[in-house]
């Protein structure tokens, strides 16, 4: 019985892992943008070199 419940659990391991990779693949096709914004920001530092 617990080996049937480990091995279900495992296909649906599988089965999810390649479903998220094929939706990262497939998803810019349907308008899923997965791009972090890049913005450029700007910070002033001062440095204590005594």
């Amino acid at each position: 019985m617990i080996g049937k419940l480990i091995k279900f659990l495992v296909y649906i391991l599988c089965l999810s892992f390649i479903g998220i990779v094929a939706y990262a693949y497939v998803g810019p096709w349907f308008s899923a943008d997965f791009k972090a914004p890049q913005t450029e920001i700007r910070q002033p530092v001062t440095l204590n070199a005594d």
